[in-house]
């Protein structure tokens, strides 16, 4: 160690003696490459003030005193500025393996939504889901039954972050073994809100409208857990219905019975699942209204149903400066035949 000590102490000495004589850019150009040696010692930089005091003491040494007392005062303020880069330094190096941390968890969670195609001629099923940060709190869901029967659901835990994420995964796992045992909305919603409110904190819920499309007679029965309000589309009259049925959100209390509520789909009508993001998107600063969300999926009716959530995500999110204030899932589900 004293080695190396005196081994820095005249590679300095020598570069601050050439330094001094010539002024040239050589000299600094030595400086730079200097303090990569600092760093592979690991050096402070009270240390390395230090060592160009003893070093310039020993060249010039007639100091005046006032120069030899400001070194005290730079020393203290390399020694505050030390301990302040270096903290700074721990908390970048731990932001970066919490951000590698999350992209990890932000592509598991992905894995976890449904990406297949539904591959039924009666029906078109458009989804677009998009989280505000890397992690989402909403989560959606469509499958179907061996008599092509379609499920469809839109869930939003009342949470952020990674305890929402958890809360979601759970919504998945779950939805994944309550629906082979049945595909009956206000059955699936009773059962999930016993399991919900087992395990999951006592400050967090979790809304969600889940629905049941019946391709042999197409009819379609919804029940509500406290979700926002979805539409039903009517193409013969072009006009707009709410989904809304009664239910108390999902965790609160173990025993809620859910309303179910029936609808006949007739060609060219459509179901619109979605999110509170949806609605709460500004336009000139102010909430969307749902008059002006359904009229934008009445600009779009005969479009395929991806084609008109992509349309209508990409609208809000420029209206937005491409920057959404919630995690955002529009589904659509439309009878084609």
């Amino acid at each position: 160690m004293r080695d190396t000590k005196y081994s820095l102490y005249q590679m300095y000495k020598e570069m601050l003696t050439s330094y001094l004589d010539t002024k040239n850019e050589q000299a600094l150009y030595h400086a730079q490459q200097f303090s990569k040696e600092m760093m592979e010692k690991d050096m402070s930089p009270e240390e390395t003030v230090s060592l160009h005091l003893s070093v310039f003491q020993e060249l010039a040494t007639e100091l005046p005193e006032e120069v030899v007392d400001s070194f005290d005062l730079l020393l203290e303020v390399m020694v505050g500025y030390g301990l302040a880069y270096r903290e700074h330094q721990s908390l970048r190096d731990r932001q970066r393996e919490l951000d590698s941390e999350l992209n990890v968890a932000s592509r598991m969670q992905q894995s976890l939504l449904p990406h297949q195609e539904i591959g039924l001629d009666t029906i078109d099923l458009g989804v677009v889901s998009v989280p505000a940060g890397k992690m989402s709190g909403d989560y959606y869901h469509y499958m179907t039954d061996e008599r092509d029967n379609v499920a469809i659901a839109v869930a939003d835990v009342i949470g952020k972050g990674i305890p929402a994420a958890m809360s979601m995964s759970m919504i998945k796992y779950a939805m994944d073994t309550l629906t082979e045992q049945s595909l009956r909305p206000r059955s699936i919603l009773e059962k999930l809100n016993r399991v919900v409110e087992r395990n999951i904190e006592s400050d967090m819920f979790i809304t969600m409208m889940y629905g049941f499309y019946d391709t042999n007679i197409h009819r379609f029965s919804m029940a509500s857990a406290g979700h926002e309000p979805g539409f039903l589309y009517r193409s013969e009259s072009d006009s707009f219905e709410d989904l809304e049925a009664k239910g108390l959100v999902l965790g609160v209390s173990p025993k809620v019975s859910y309303e179910e509520i029936i609808y006949d789909i007739q060609v060219g009508d459509f179901i619109v699942l979605l999110s509170d993001g949806v609605t709460e998107c500004r336009i000139d600063g102010e909430f969307i209204r749902r008059d002006q969300v359904m009229d934008m999926i009445r600009e779009r009716k005969d479009l395929e149903a991806q084609e008109i959530v992509d349309s209508i995500y990409y609208e809000l999110e420029r209206a937005q400066g491409f920057q959404l204030r919630d995690d955002f899932t529009l589904l659509i589900l439309k009878r084609k035949v």
